[in-house]
């Protein structure tokens, strides 16, 4: 009887390891999506003030120290193709949240199961 109570409780320890690294890591997830919703905002106020430009402005970009003159419609190009690309990862990591969720939900039956056989196995050795 001590032996499978010995069993039930290293299953039960293997269990609620495997739930607290998937709330560490749902947890490093959410941060990177509100980093990536922040960029992705910030990307598109850009865009919105390149929309307002006329053609005869001109646009700088800053690399390290200095400001670069650029083509209007690269500018445009370059911040459309970082929305694109924030929005992927954005998606991407919605449905890793999701996916990891759903690992949450089993580890928390699987945990729920594991105590009551637990509880049982241990009421049962007295």
């Amino acid at each position: 009887m001590d032996k499978e109570v010995a069993v039930v409780q290293r299953k039960l320890e293997a269990e609620l390891k495997n739930f607290q690294d998937s709330i560490r890591e749902h947890s490093k997830l959410i941060q990177t999506h509100q980093q990536l919703d922040g960029q992705y905002f910030e990307n598109k106020s850009i865009l919105e003030e390149l929309q307002m430009l006329k053609a005869t402005n001109t646009v700088y970009k800053l690399y390290g120290p200095v400001l670069v003159k650029q083509d209007l419609e690269e500018s445009k190009q370059n911040v459309g193709k970082r929305i694109e690309y924030i929005s992927k990862e954005l998606k991407r990591c919605a449905e890793n949240i999701n996916q990891l969720e759903q690992k949450q939900d089993k580890y928390r039956g699987n945990l729920q199961k594991l105590q009551q056989q637990y509880q049982g196995l241990k009421a049962m050795a007295k």
